[in-house]
């Protein structure tokens, strides 16, 4: 238990208390919520628990305020104050924090890993981009941020699945097969017209290039309708293939990859077209059936068959999600590109038609992303004249960076990425500074070990009083409350400013305390709040799919 659920039951318990005891009247009491106040003149947490039991209670705040601090037993607390309507601030004794760095030593490498008694089963999909090309930029902070956010959710406790939907029916791909047959006819000498909503990526050149140098003119004897056939096939293995060692690169892993064509061969969208005509949530107008999704907020109802009878995207993405849950997910979330924001309603309206919640869908929206730099805004892709890709922006800065900035800001915002400064090594690159903070810590350690200088584990730790330990030590302490809500809010950008602030309060501890050459006592605390340094920093960094690297 931390020091803040101590704190929490401590308060409840005082209230309790007084309401026996007459002091204050019955009422049901709040959930004590402690904050650390923005100066340290007024404590090491303080909470507004008084003013929201005054409300229930029926009686003034600071009345309540003073009832818990005169019931208020805690071994940790030094003294309280009670300020303005009814704010308490509690000030601690200096041995919590030894507590809580012992704490963290037993804990070890798992220190930040949180257990849920029930914890949901959750689906995560992410990126899910068409495979009829390369994964651009927008794609990486997609993968970035989900495969983060996979593995803080795991970290907080939820059972989840990361999940990958292969969009390997519809146009799109019709259009890449005959892309690729518009290239291998030109490279056989045969002049034909590019379909007009064709690939013009160099991908596609280089596609047809493979098979003409594996097949050679074996597939000028097909009909062309056989022939777009097998380039379909072909082409499809192939940019799969490629995504995959693209991701793969960028440290982003998948627990299932979901195909959509198989539910078009296996039925599955007409079962689930049929099972909404049945509840009575579909409908036929003008030859095509149509979604009653206004019945869910939606601002007009959507056509899921044309009248063609071809499905529209709308009846795999129901035919999906309607696979999503009876396997058995608690909660699905989509994490889509900003140019789907008007999609969201009507999948709600889909799943609640479904006889699911339209909460249980969450989509979470990632904005744009603009690559500088020097300052100039980077367009084009210097070696294609098209679109920047995932692979080239690896190329430029490196996994680790490129995965940290596109993590470190909130998904809402557009991302402005400066790839000038992501090169750099020195301490206005975020992910250098902190790498280096954790590349310091090694390099003390194997300096120890040159020296035959024994860690006792057992060590006293009350020789750290200095601020700047005691500082460090309490930002530890956050560290699993911030995963908690990080994984709660669907925040990973909490997580890239937590260790940056962390490495931040590391580099100025190094700076002002001396680890070897001094006191025993002191050496030996010191080293010990420095491996604790380095759990909490290694976990982060995984957590965010970034390297720890032992040298810089």
């Amino acid at each position: 238990m931390n020091i803040k659920e101590i704190l929490a039951q401590s308060i409840k318990a005082a209230a309790q208390k007084a309401i026996e005891a007459g002091t204050i009247k019955d009422g049901e009491l709040p959930a004590v919520v402690l904050e650390v106040p923005p100066q340290k003149e007024f404590g090491d947490f303080a909470t507004n628990f008084a003013m929201q039991a005054a409300r229930s209670l029926k009686c003034n705040p600071r009345m309540v305020a003073q009832a818990v601090v005169d019931n208020l037993a805690c071994a940790y607390i030094d003294k309280t104050e009670i300020a303005g309507p009814g704010f308490i601030n509690f000030y601690l004794k200096q041995d919590w924090v030894y507590s809580l760095l012992s704490n963290i030593l037993t804990q070890g490498d798992g220190y930040g890993d949180l257990k849920q008694e029930k914890p949901e089963k959750i689906q995560l999909e992410y990126v899910s981009a068409n495979p009829t090309g390369p994964l651009h930029v927008g794609h990486g902070r997609g993968a970035a941020v989900g495969s983060a956010l996979a593995n803080l959710m795991k970290a907080a406790g939820y059972n989840v699945t990361r999940e990958y939907y292969i969009n390997d029916a519809g146009n799109q791909v019709e259009n890449l097969a005959a892309s690729v047959n518009a290239r291998y006819l030109a490279l056989m000498g045969v002049e034909c017209e590019f379909p007009e909503n064709g690939y013009h990526g160099v991908d596609i050149i280089d596609t047809a290039k493979r098979i003409v140098k594996i097949y050679g003119d074996k597939f000028m004897q097909m009909e062309e309708e056989d022939r777009l056939h097998e380039f379909k096939t072909l082409a499809l293995k192939e940019k799969l293939a490629a995504l995959k060692e693209d991701l793969q690169a960028f440290n982003v892993d998948f627990d299932v990859w979901f195909s959509e064509k198989t539910l078009h061969d296996e039925g599955r969208i007409k079962a689930a077209c049929d099972f909404l005509l049945e509840r009575g949530h579909m409908y036929e107008k003008d030859g095509a059936l149509w979604l009653k999704s206004t019945e869910y907020g939606d601002d007009k109802d959507r056509v899921v068959i044309r009248d063609n009878g071809i499905p529209t995207y709308l009846a795999a993405d129901i035919a999906y999600h309607r696979d999503k849950f009876e396997r058995g997910f608690d909660h699905v979330i989509n994490l889509w590109g900003a140019d789907h924001h008007g999609y969201i309603a009507r999948m709600k309206a889909a799943v609640g038609s479904l006889g699911y919640k339209p909460e249980q869908l969450e989509v979470l929206i990632l904005q744009m992303v603009s690559l500088y730099r020097n300052g100039e805004l980077v367009k084009m892709s210097k070696r294609t004249g098209q679109s920047v890709t995932l692979n080239e922006l690896i190329e430029e800065v490196g996994t680790d960076a490129a995965r940290f900035f596109f993590i470190m800001r909130s998904i809402d915002s557009q991302l402005d990425f400066d790839l000038t400064l992501a090169t750099e090594k020195s301490s206005d690159n975020p992910v250098y500074y902190v790498q280096y903070a954790y590349a310091r810590i090694c390099s003390i350690l194997r300096q120890i070990a040159e020296e035959n200088i024994a860690i006792d584990e057992k060590a006293p730790l009350t020789s750290l009083t200095a601020e700047v330990e005691i500082n460090l030590i309490k930002k530890l302490g956050e560290y699993p409350e911030l995963i908690a809500a990080a994984a709660k809010e669907r925040a990973p950008h909490r997580l890239a400013h937590y260790v940056y602030e962390l490495a931040s309060l590391f580099h100025s501890f190094y700076n002002q305390c001396r680890i070897l050459g001094v006191e025993t006592e002191v050496q030996q605390a010191r080293l010990l709040l420095v491996i604790a340094v380095s759990h909490v920093l290694k976990h982060a960094l995984n957590i965010l799919g970034v390297s720890a690297p032992e040298r810089m």
